[in-house]
C-alpha cells in the first residue's frame, strides 16, 4: 500500500512538472520564440520522459521499502 501512495503522489509531481515544461514551451512558441520543430520535439520528449519516469517508479519504491523493512528485521 506505501508503494502505491508514493507512485501515486510521485506521478501527480512528474505530470505536473510536463505540463508546465509543455506550457512554458508554448508560451516560447508564441513568442516565435522556438520553432514549431523544436516545440513539438520538446513536448514529446518531456512526455515521453515523464511516462517512463511514472512507469519506474513503483519498482524504486518497492526496493527502497524492500530495504527499509529488510533493515528492521536485522535490528529485531
Amino acid at each position: 500500500m506505501p508503494v502505491l501512495v508514493a507512485s501515486i503522489f510521485s506521478a501527480f509531481i512528474v505530470f505536473y512538472t510536463v505540463y508546465s515544461i509543455v506550457k512554458v514551451l508554448s508560451i516560447a512558441y508564441g513568442r516565435k520564440e522556438i520553432s514549431l520543430r523544436k516545440y513539438v520535439a520538446a513536448a514529446l520528449l518531456s512526455f515521453i520522459i515523464g511516462v517512463a519516469v511514472s512507469s519506474l517508479l513503483p519498482f524504486g519504491y518497492q526496493k527502497v521499502f524492500d530495504l527499509i523493512s529488510r533493515g528492521e528485521r536485522v535490528m529485531e
